[in-house]
């Protein structure tokens, strides 16, 4: 008689799971709880104030958008890098990554000094005070990813004179958990932002 394989269950999946996949999963649910929360009150805060304001996003705001999107591209090149087995390519992809996660984070805080001069500020209407809250959370989420990036970046660049550490790095199962887990995490708080930049866009 033929038996046939079942498919494991959601609970199975999961208790399959290596644990820093569970912790980073629970995180990005619980993240991306605060922000629908967060989001939800700015939609119901007065908007019509800010944008009676007449005033645009913030330039800064734009051009970081712009980066962060090119850094999406740039994460996925990290995979694509480690499946080809090549440590420079992926050290360079990885690089640019956070370089230019850095120069987003840096243009955010230029963003809220633009806010700032447009007349919007923290403590000013509730609306003006969740574009700082909003961006505030996202650039403290977006830190955690980078210092995990540098992390991964030292290690890698360290065992890439090491024929047989290169060897281990690149079929090891758990280099290629972390790898994944971070062009996801990435990809995540990338349309995270997005979705935020057109609530923005559409409030001013």
């Amino acid at each position: 008689m033929v038996k046939f394989k079942e498919n494991p269950t959601l609970l199975q999946r999961i208790e399959n799971l290596h644990p820093y996949e569970t912790m980073l999963y629970l995180g990005m649910l619980g993240s991306g709880l605060i922000f629908l929360f967060m989001a939800s009150a700015f939609l119901f805060s007065s908007r019509a104030l800010l944008a009676g304001m007449n005033q645009n996003v913030p330039i800064a705001f734009l051009i970081s958008t712009f980066l962060l999107v090119i850094s999406g591209f740039s994460a996925t090149s990290i995979r694509l890098a480690y499946q080809e087995e090549n440590t420079n390519k992926l050290l360079g992809s990885l690089r640019t990554t956070v370089i230019l996660g850095m120069i987003f984070t840096i243009l955010q805080v230029v963003g809220w000094y633009e806010l700032k001069a447009k007349g919007i500020e923290f403590t000013g209407i509730p609306s003006g005070s969740f574009l700082y809250v909003l961006s505030g959370i996202h650039i403290f989420h977006l830190s955690g990813a980078m210092i995990f990036g540098l992390i991964l970046y030292f290690q890698l660049a360290k065992s890439r004179k090491d024929e047989v550490q290169k060897l281990i790095i690149h079929t090891n199962p758990f280099e290629k958990m972390r790898v994944r887990l971070f062009t996801f995490y990435w990809h995540f708080m990338d349309g995270i932002w997005l979705i935020l930049f057109l609530l923005f866009v559409l409030s001013f």
